[in-house]
């Protein structure tokens, strides 16, 4: 989501992104497991790796005075798998660049990981969390008398 996003801002008004990698060029740096990554991503101590990793980065391509949709991150304090780091960074950029009124917001939960293995409670207020968003922003009532 975080490529799509920076790339075609326009095509959406609303985004949820759920434990991102979104900084290519810092992922072998900053996320324990980065050796396990770089035979999908690519290494940026390759030449050529670099430039394709640069030229997909997300974190790299925010513009500011951009009109980027409303956007909710998703991370887990305790993700060995990738660092929450990428979230938080992603959220403060889109928050500094974005020439619009729409939220851009990050929900970590202190409680979980990568997502598998989340309880019960954590997956319900999640999801509840994830459509609330979606909801308000995209203008979705709920009709009191459809719901009887």
């Amino acid at each position: 989501m975080g490529a799509s996003l920076v790339q075609h801002p326009e095509m959406y008004r609303a985004v949820v992104s759920f434990v991102g990698i979104y900084d290519m060029l810092r992922i072998e740096a900053i996320t324990a497991n980065a050796v396990f990554n770089i035979p999908e991503f690519g290494t940026v101590n390759d030449a050529e790796q670099f430039k394709a990793l640069y030229a997909y980065s997300p974190y790299q391509h925010v513009t500011d005075g951009t009109v980027y949709p409303a956007v909710l991150f998703l991370t887990g304090a305790n993700d060995p798998r990738v660092n929450p780091a990428n979230s938080r960074k992603m959220t403060a950029r889109l928050q500094a660049a974005t020439n619009s009124k729409r939220p851009v917001l990050l929900r970590t939960s202190s409680a979980t990981g990568h997502g598998i293995d989340s309880s019960l409670d954590e997956q319900v207020e999640e999801g509840a969390d994830v459509w609330a968003f979606l909801f308000d922003q995209l203008g979705l009532r709920m009709d009191a008398a459809k719901t009887k």
